[in-house]
């Protein structure tokens, strides 16, 4: 079998998190990705703190985004380190940068020196608030993606401090969007013959996941609020407290709500007028949420999940991450792979989320040392041979 994007050959230019998991998810799904770091090295080769510290020089952070993927040190601000860059982009096929708008241009690499020297070429640009408009200019980190995109003001709950999302959604949701166009131009070329520029942002990336807000936006005319763990749609939707923790439960349509209500043994919840119809419970979300609780509370977690799922309604534990790795479910998904590291030995990284039947992605190289393939590949640039390909 081979992987989707056999053949591919891509050159990354990015650091930290949003280009780099662009560039492991084109690795994963068989591109040749040579990373081109600078004398310092990708930032997050040095990102956190002692808890974070492996064996050898890299950080943990630089560890997860990185499988799959060669690396040579080029420095762009010196003439013969941009000469190098431009000889493997003549037969490159994708080019991922994250510079800040205009870094680029200013070092001879942006889009038109680019495609000047191969007109075939994908070149992807991540950046903070995109390459044009009145913000275009800004530092772009997540947590400032997630608070001018709106994210940050519909997360947690109202009576709490603003809060951000757990994960760092601007910064992967850009990756994710990078990927999709980067296949796409990749597709059309296929037709043109002609590679083009594609572009996304952290800001873009998080209000273009904004679906539900954006909707009540415009149907209401308000800005929507934090809800906790509630649904702004459907209800019940949310986390609910058990007599020993928290579990979730969706109970979103009559058939749902009917069978919800008779497990609770409160049969006459579900003809209350004050929570009979969806609209109805939104309406009166808060009251409703107390009643549950107040039921809820005569037993535990699992007791009530079990019961629940015997009677076919959705709910599930809130689980940490080390009960999630632990998880026979997690297993049986190949969500954890380990790979062989040359320092660290054996190094557990997440799985890959995309199953395809015929043409799996694959984990099959750790993440690199600094420069560990300079010397070969810029022996090959040099005698004139392809550098794609080298171990």
């Amino acid at each position: 079998m081979t992987t989707p994007l056999e053949g591919v050959r891509v050159v990354d230019l990015s650091q930290v998190m949003a280009g780099p998991f662009c560039t492991m998810l084109l690795a994963d799904l068989g591109a040749d990705v040579i990373k081109v770091e600078p004398p310092d090295g990708d930032l997050s080769r040095a990102m956190g703190g002692r808890r974070l510290q492996m064996k050898g020089e890299d950080k943990a952070p630089f560890l997860a985004l990185n499988r799959n993927k060669r690396s040579v040190v080029l420095d762009l601000k010196q003439s013969d380190g941009r000469d190098r860059l431009t000889n493997l982009l003549r037969d490159a096929d994708v080019m991922v940068e994250s510079f800040r708008p205009g870094v680029a241009d200013r070092l001879g690499i942006g889009y038109a020196d680019v495609s000047g020297v191969n007109p075939r070429i994908v070149y992807a640009s991540i950046s903070g608030f995109g390459q044009s408009g009145p913000w275009a200019d800004r530092p772009g980190f997540d947590l400032i993606a997630q608070a001018m995109s709106g994210v940050m003001s519909v997360t947690g709950s109202a009576e709490a401090e603003p809060v951000k999302c757990g994960v760092p959604i601007s910064d992967l949701g850009a990756g994710l969007y990078a990927v999709v166009g980067i296949q796409a131009a990749l597709l059309a070329r296929e037709r043109s013959g002609k590679g083009q520029r594609v572009e996304t942002s952290l800001f873009e990336a998080a209000l273009g996941l904004s679906v539900w807000e954006a909707t009540e936006y415009w149907a209401t005319g308000e800005a929507p609020r934090p809800m906790g763990s509630s649904h702004r749609l459907s209800a019940p939707y949310q986390a609910f407290r058990a007599h020993d923790g928290f579990l979730t439960i969706a109970a979103l349509t009559a058939s749902h709500w009917e069978r919800f209500c008779n497990v609770l043994g409160k049969p006459g919840l579900a003809t209350d007028p004050l929570y009979a119809t969806n609209a109805d419970r939104l309406a009166n979300l808060e009251t409703l949420s107390a009643e549950i609780e107040r039921a809820l509370a005569s037993d535990s977690v699992d007791g009530w999940v079990g019961r629940l799922l015997a009677e076919g309604i959705p709910c599930g534990p809130i689980l940490d991450y080390a009960q999630v790795f632990a998880a026979p479910h997690t297993t049986a998904r190949r969500m954890v792979e380990v790979v062989e590291h040359p320092i660290e030995g054996p190094v557990s990284t997440l799985g890959i989320p995309v199953k395809l039947g015929d043409t799996p992605a694959t984990v099959r190289r750790a993440p690199p040392l600094l420069g560990q393939h300079t010397e070969r590949i810029l022996a090959a640039l040099s005698s004139g041979r392809s550098p794609w390909g080298i171990e």
